[in-house]
């Protein structure tokens, strides 16, 4: 590769790698919610036979290569298939990070179209089947799409009993007469299952030690029946969707007693393989992941905004700043439908009465306001809590967000251009753009977190729209305006919010 800066001092390490060529491969995990940060093939190396470089110690990266850096090591048998990884290269045009964005994101419509799915969906705790069934109830009433049993319900996925099967197809059968989805939530990784089933660390030849502290090991014995029991979960209940938390993060494993692996020179590739396979069963049978990894190229369908959790204890309005810094700084290079959110209704790491939203009916205006935000940036939030609603207004609410949603739902999820970032000081904002659609071309979304209304003069990048000479822009479904581009096809738009508020516009 032609190097991307001629530097005399620097190593491999230290000097710019080349920004034209983009390159993802399906070897990426660690639980980090950004590609870049999981990748685990892409290695640059220096090229001795390159004599004429300016580089005084011949350290210019200049040959990129990508292959597992672990390795292999699988002892492969007379007749057996052997499948690599495998790599899309993507050509750059611009060192600008939105157009370097928007090519990555058409890049993932085109090679995991999976990856559009957006279903609306509801994290329920629960404690009995009763609490399911009126959850079922309330997504149907309200509009919602889906409902997954989230961490710390009752229900366990794990136990393939008949009697526990049979009831929760039961359940199943039930939400589909409702035309409702219904997923349900499974931890794999940072979990101990036992001395014999985790996976032993290389450097002190015991269990302990891995990325999360403990794991199985997908080649245990546990490991494999783990595998066998999602299978036997879906096929027998007929479930759609599953939240895989934890899922294998790249843990090698020095057992050689594990009937998965032979050792530990091959026990990663094995692991992954076991992980991916899972995937691609599940994808070919139109189940729905959520999976807070990068397995995007093997059939996961969305992972995290990337969030500390902790913060959901604060303040509502700081969860309001915080949530919009997240949905900003993740869709850079994802589109709205690979990633979710959080929205903890009930108390969640601690808090106190100013950070929770039950009851609802109670912070009516809170619970609103973050629905648009997720809603208005085409992101799913995990709603987690016992119910959507508390009272016939909040219902509303629930109903009026849901429907002003499904009626903008492809614009929405088209691509997010990051106008501002939200901090706490001044008005933050992003517009959906969709040159291709024949209908809305944008739809903007504008937030003041100030305790006083604001008028501001801000530029829309509506070149992003396709459109040019004028467009016509419609704020808050009430008032409509037609505004000039200019010869960049930028529009300059003067708009109030309210305190502590947001408006939202559409542009043809």
């Amino acid at each position: 590769m032609v190097e991307e800066e001629s530097a005399v001092v620097g190593s491999v390490e230290d000097m710019k790698k080349q920004h034209g060529l983009y390159v993802e491969s399906n070897f990426a995990f660690n639980n980090s919610m950004r590609y870049h940060l999981s990748d685990q093939s892409l290695h640059w190396k220096a090229d001795s036979a390159y004599t004429s470089q300016v580089n005084y110690d011949y350290k210019t990266p200049a040959i990129m290569e990508v292959y597992p850096k672990l390795g292999i090591g699988i002892k492969l048998q007379p007749k057996d298939d052997f499948i690599s990884i495998r790599s899309w290269e993507l050509l750059m045009d611009s060192y600008d990070r939105e157009r370097r964005g928007l090519a990555i994101r058409k890049m993932y419509r085109a090679i995991a179209p999976w990856t559009t799915a957006n279903p609306i969906f509801m994290h329920l705790v629960s404690k009995t089947d009763d609490q399911v069934y009126t959850a079922i109830d309330q997504c149907a009433a309200t509009g919602y799409e889906a409902l997954i049993l989230s961490f710390g319900s009752h229900v366990n996925m794990e136990d393939t009993t008949a009697a526990n099967l049979s009831n929760l197809k039961k359940i199943a059968d039930y939400a589909h007469h409702r035309n409702v989805k219904i997923g349900a939530y499974s931890l794999f990784s940072s979990r101990k299952i036992s001395e014999a089933d985790d996976v032993i660390n290389p450097k002190t030849g015991k269990t302990g030690g891995a990325f999360f502290g403990n794991a199985p090991c997908f080649g245990s014995v546990w490991g494999i029946g783990y595998t066998k029991r999602i299978k036997t979960f879906f096929e027998k209940t007929g479930f759609d969707i599953w939240e895989n938390d934890g899922p294998f993060p790249g843990d090698q494993c020095a057992s050689t007693s594990h009937p998965g692996h032979h050792g530990l020179e091959d026990s990663q590739w094995v692991q992954f393989n076991m992980q991916k396979e899972l995937y691609h069963w599940l994808n070919a049978r139109g189940v729905y992941i959520n999976s807070p990894d990068w397995y995007f190229l093997d059939g996961s369908n969305k992972t995290g905004l990337g969030y500390r959790e902790v913060n959901f204890s604060l303040p509502r309005e700081n969860q309001r700043i915080l949530n919009r810094q997240n949905i900003f700084d993740a869709l850079w290079e994802e589109n709205p439908s690979m990633a979710w959110g959080f929205v903890p209704l009930t108390a969640y790491q601690g808090g106190g009465k100013d950070a929770v939203l039950e009851p609802l009916h109670a912070h009516r205006e809170d619970y609103k306001q973050l629905m648009m935000q997720y809603y208005g940036a085409g992101v799913q939030a995990c709603y987690r809590g016992p119910r959507l609603y508390d009272s016939e207004k909040t219902k509303e609410t629930v109903i009026d967000v849901i429907q002003w949603y499904k009626k903008y739902r492809t614009i929405l999820n088209s691509d997010l251009i990051h106008l501002r970032r939200a901090d706490g000081r001044d008005w933050d904002g992003f517009l959906h753009v969709n040159a291709t659609e024949t209908g809305f071309k944008g739809l903007g979304m504008l937030f003041n977190p100030l305790k006083t209304a604001i008028t501001r003069t801000i530029k829309l990048p509506l070149y992003y729209t396709g459109l040019t000479g004028r467009a016509k822009i419609d704020f808050d479904d009430k008032s409509t305006k037609e505004v000039s581009l200019d010869r960049e096809s930028e529009a300059t738009l003067s708009i109030t919010i309210p305190a502590e508020s947001y408006r939202w516009f559409t542009v043809e």
